[in-house]
C-alpha cells in the first residue's frame, strides 16, 4: 500500500450541468457515460428576492405578451436559488451541490443576483456556502453584455462595484469560496478589454479571471431556428477565439499588475449552427491547440453543457421525455480528451514519513485537485471475467471514489459491491500480458458537506474544516478476481 495525492491537471475540465437550456443530470449517469470525474460541476441559479414574482421561475411568469427572446423576463431564467433569505438549504441548489461533492468533484456555482441587494443579503449567501469546501462562485457573468436582466437594472459601474462588495463579503464570511469574475474580453480593434476601466477594480478583487466564448452560437434559441432567413447565429474561427482568450489573460496581467488563474466558464460550439459533426471538430481543434501550446496559460474550462434542450450539449434532451438524453458525436470526442493526461488530475505517491501506511488510515479530502488516497497494486495475467470489490461491515457505510487505470467508479454509503468489469469491455483496455495495475481509494464527504467538530457550520469559527474533510478507511475491501469462467462444464437438458 502507498499513500497518494491528487494534484491539478495542466488544464482542468469542468462540466456544465443544467441551466436555462436544460435540466440537471445526476452524477452517476454522467460518470457512467464519461468513465471519469471532472474537476468541478457547474450549476447556474438566479437570486432576486426583492421581486414580487420571486421565487417563481422566470419562464413561468405571465408577461402579458408573447416572449420575444431568451431573456425577456423580470429576471434570468435559471432555477431560483432558494437559500439566502428563504433559508431553504435542503432544496436547490444544495441537494445537487451535495451530490457533486459526494462524487469527488468541486462545486462551480454561477449566480445572477439583483445588483441592488445589500451587504446583509450577501452575508446570508456566504453563510449558505461555508460547508461546501473549496467552492468556486461566479457572480453576474458576462457582465459587459446587455442581454442579461440585471444589466437593465444597474449601470455597468454599479455592477462592477457590486462584484467588489460581494468579493469582500465572501472573503470575510466564507473564505473557502473563490470568486470568479466573468467580464469583457480582449478586443483586437482597441488592444484593450471591453470596459476594462469600469471593471478594473473588480478584476483586482477577483480570485479567478474568466470569460465566456463560444466557437459558434445560435443566440436566437429558443425563439427561432437557424435558417437562411434568420440571423441570430454565428460561426467563428477557432484559432481567432483561442488567441482572443489568450490575449485576454495577457491584458489582465498588464492592467492589474497581478497574475491569477484564467478559466473559460462557458465554452462549446453550437450544433444548431453547422451541425453536430462540425461542433465536435471545432471543440477538438480548440482542445488540441491547448495541448500544443507550451505556455499552458489556461487553468480550466467548463464544457457547456452535458444535456441541452438545444444543441449545446453532449446530449440533447429527448423531446418525448426530458429525463432521457440523445448522445451527440461530440461526446465520444470529449470523452477521449477527458482521459488524456493533459486534462487529468495527477495522482502521485507521497514521499517520506507521510508515505507510511497502516490500517486504519485517516485520509484527507480537500477537493478534486488536492486529496489523499490509498493505492494498492493488483496483478492481472489476462483480462478477468469477474472483477468486483466487496465492502463488508465497517466498510459498507463509507462514501468512496475508486480510480482504476484512469477510470473512476463511485461507491455510495450502503453499497456492498462495486463491479470494475466495465473497464475491460473496451478493446483498448485488453490485458495483453501479465501486468500490475493500480487501484486507488479516495474518501470524499459522505453527505457532501464539511463540518466543524463543534457548532453550526453556518456560524462556526473559520478553521481547517472549511477546506478539508477527514475520514477513516478501517480496512481494504475484498477484491474478487476470476480470470477464467467459474463454470465451464455444460449441463445438458433432459
Amino acid at each position: 500500500m502507498n499513500k497518494v495525492i491528487l494534484s491539478p491537471a495542466k488544464c482542468a475540465l469542468d462540466m456544465g450541468d443544467g441551466s436555462e437550456r436544460g435540466l440537471y443530470v445526476n452524477q452517476d449517469y454522467i460518470l457512467q457515460k464519461l468513465k471519469k470525474v471532472h474537476r468541478g460541476i457547474s450549476l447556474m441559479y438566479t437570486y432576486y428576492p426583492n421581486d414580487k414574482e420571486w421565487p417563481t421561475r422566470a419562464c413561468e411568469i405571465d408577461l402579458g405578451h408573447e416572449s420575444t427572446g431568451a431573456w425577456d423576463s423580470p429576471y434570468e431564467n435559471y432555477f431560483p436559488y432558494r437559500g439566502g433569505r428563504e433559508g431553504l438549504r435542503d432544496g436547490e441548489p444544495f441537494n445537487f451541490m451535495k451530490e457533486i461533492r459526494r462524487h469527488g468533484m468541486d462545486v462551480v456555482l454561477t449566480l445572477t443576483i439583483d445588483p441592488h441587494l445589500k451587504e446583509e443579503d450577501i452575508i446570508l449567501l456566504a453563510k449558505d456556502l461555508r460547508p461546501y469546501g473549496r467552492l468556486l462562485l461566479r457572480v453576474n457573468h458576462e457582465c459587459t453584455g446587455d442581454w442579461f436582466c440585471y444589466t437593465r437594472r444597474a449601470t455597468y459601474q454599479e455592477i462592477a462595484d457590486f462584484f467588489v462588495m460581494t468579493c469582500r463579503v465572501m472573503h470575510k464570511y466564507a473564505p473557502n469560496v473563490k470568486m470568479i469574475l466573468c467580464a469583457g474580453m480582449y478586443q483586437k480593434s482597441t488592444g484593450k478589454l471591453e470596459m476594462e476601466d469600469i471593471f478594473l477594480e473588480a478584476h483586482k478583487a477577483a480570485d479567478i479571471w474568466s470569460g465566456d466564448n463560444y466557437l459558434s452560437l445560435h443566440w436566437g434559441w429558443p425563439n427561432d431556428v437557424v435558417s437562411k432567413d434568420t440571423y441570430n447565429y454565428a460561426r467563428y474561427s477557432v484559432k481567432e477565439v483561442y488567441e482572443k482568450c489568450k490575449m485576454t489573460l495577457k491584458r489582465l496581467r498588464e492592467i492589474t499588475g497581478q497574475d491569477k488563474p484564467m478559466v473559460l466558464s462557458e465554452l462549446n460550439a453550437d450544433g444548431d449552427v453547422a451541425g453536430p459533426y462540425v461542433q465536435s471538430n471545432m471543440m477538438k481543434e480548440f482542445m488540441d491547440l491547448l495541448q500544443k501550446d507550451k505556455e499552458h496559460w489556461l487553468s480550466a474550462f467548463t464544457f457547456y453543457q452535458f444535456r441541452d434542450d438545444g444543441r449545446l450539449g453532449m446530449e440533447i434532451t429527448d423531446p418525448n421525455n426530458s429525463e432521457v438524453g440523445i448522445e451527440q458525436p461530440i461526446m465520444a470526442m470529449y470523452r477521449k480528451q477527458l482521459h488524456k493526461p493533459f486534462f487529468s488530475q495527477k495522482i502521485s505517491k507521497v514521499s517520506g514519513d507521510d508515505a507510511k501506511v497502516e490500517l486504519p488510515v485517516k485520509l484527507r479530502w480537500g477537493g478534486s485537485e488536492d486529496a489523499e488516497g490509498l493505492e494498492v497494486p493488483v496483478k492481472l495475467n489476462k483480462a478477468p471475467v469477474q472483477f468486483e470489490l466487496y465492502f463488508k461491515d465497517k466498510l459498507e457505510p463509507l462514501n468512496m471514489m475508486i480510480e482504476f487505470n484512469g477510470w473512476w467508479f463511485y461507491k455510495a454509503p450502503g453499497t456492498k459491491v462495486v463491479d470494475l468489469m466495465p473497464y475491460f469491455f473496451e478493446n483498448k483496455n485488453a490485458v495483453k500480458k501479465p501486468s500490475t495495475f493500480k487501484l486507488r481509494y479516495f474518501l470524499p464527504p459522505a453527505d457532501g458537506m464539511n463540518m466543524p467538530k463543534n457548532g453550526d457550520p453556518y456560524e462556526a469559527k473559520d478553521g481547517d474544516w472549511l477546506y478539508n474533510y477527514y475520514a477513516v478507511l478501517p480496512a481494504l475491501p475484498e477484491v474478487k478476481i476470476e480470470e477464467s469462467p467459474v463454470c465451464k462444464k455444460i449441463t445438458h437438458m433432459n
